[in-house]
């Protein structure tokens, strides 16, 4: 998988753009506030259909303009595919080979993109919902039916989010049909996502251990354990789990109504890593942390390369220097030759590989990209 061309209209700083890019590392180089950032972006947007850094699409389209436009000439497995996003005042659109999607997960998973940027360091030690939207990004793009779920659950989770405040500020009378119609639609999907989460992360598992092994010499463990917010487990199947959460949301019922919010389900759900057997999340230092960060986006390369049968494009967005020699030679030697990458930085100095010596490099200044040579 690798973008052969990507074209931007009227997006965040860039007026229009037209980039051709190589199956190798393309870097994308300028001081900061230029639009680096903006490019890595627009090259997610085009693979997600959404930002990584905004939830208002409006913020995408450049000022004074009526809509911003990303679309991108690309090559799989099964040849040439043509992509397209367009952001308006009505809305947002996708396309793929020119006709248009209407549910944007018909859209996800035919560009599969692993991005790797400075708050994915904070992976370990940041918060809960990082490392909810880490595991939704990555399953949503191999498993359709999961952001089928995923949205569904999010949907009925603000309605009945909603209803709880009415009752709570008294606008509402409390009503125990109405809620259990709602929580009995809320753990349906919720049943879904979680279930689908515990088999994502023991796949993920059996490729992030060996390479955190590798890249710690030898010394290191690395655990991934689901941490869900009330009393489920992995053993449990679809129904099972259905029957659980059930007794679990008729357990907080009283806590919710005086709360005015849903406490339990996967929104609340969160992950936990050990190292040696020990929660690094608590007690382990910033490298083993990194360590474990850089373990996880090796292992979802390789695991959306055994699910689709090809490698994800890769972005590193201003990451390269945030690592340690040893661990940004251990990222770069994994990805020689096998995946389309795409990095920024200020500087190529202290970037000695290779690699990066062998790159078509693009020089960003104001919202202006000239390729070198």
């Amino acid at each position: 998988m690798h973008i052969d061309q990507l074209k931007i209209k009227n997006y965040r700083n860039y007026h229009e753009l037209t980039l051709s890019f190589q199956n190798r590392v393309n870097v994308i180089l300028g001081e900061n506030a230029q639009g680096k950032t903006n490019l890595m972006e627009a090259i997610y947007v085009l693979a997600m259909g959404k930002s990584h850094r905004t939830s208002r699409d409006k913020e995408l389209i450049r000022w004074d303009q009526p809509f911003a436009k990303v679309e991108g000439n690309l090559t799989n497995r099964n040849g040439p595919l043509h992509m397209e996003v367009v952001f308006s005042n009505q809305g947002k659109k996708v396309k793929l080979n020119r006709i248009e999607k209407k549910r944007l997960s018909d859209y996800i998973g035919s560009c599969n993109i692993v991005m790797f940027a400075p708050e994915d360091l904070t992976l370990v030690k940041g918060s809960p919902q990082i490392r909810r939207r880490f595991l939704d990004m990555e399953m949503g793009q191999i498993h359709s039916i999961y952001l089928y779920h995923l949205s569904q659950y999010h949907k009925v989770l603000k309605q009945r989010n909603q209803w709880l405040k009415d009752v709570q500020q008294k606008k509402v009378k409390p009503n125990s049909a109405m809620l259990e119609v709602m929580t009995d639609q809320l753990l349906q999907s919720a049943a879904h996502v979680i279930t689908k989460r515990y088999a994502f992360l023991e796949k993920l598992q059996l490729w992030a251990e060996p390479i955190h092994h590798e890249i710690s010499r030898g010394k290191e463990h690395l655990k991934v354990v689901y941490a869900p917010s009330c009393n489920v487990s992995e053993e449990m199947d679809l129904s099972t789990m259905m029957i659980a959460l059930k007794e679990e949301y008729s357990r907080v019922e009283e806590r919710e109504l005086q709360r005015g919010t849903t406490l339990i389900g996967p929104h609340r759900d969160d992950l936990t890593f050990y190292v040696n057997e020990r929660n690094i999340q608590t007690y382990g230092s910033q490298g083993q942390q990194r360590t474990t960060a850089l373990s996880l986006k090796l292992a979802e390369i390789e695991l959306i390369k055994e699910k689709t049968g090809e490698y994800p494009i890769l972005l590193l967005d201003d990451v390269l220097s945030e690592l340690d020699d040893y661990r940004q030679t251990h990222l770069l030697n994994t990805i020689k030759g096998k995946v389309q990458t795409f990095v920024t930085t200020t500087s190529v100095d202290g970037l000695d590989h290779e690699m990066l010596r062998e790159a078509e490099t693009f020089y960003v200044e104001e919202g202006s990209i000239q390729q070198k040579g």
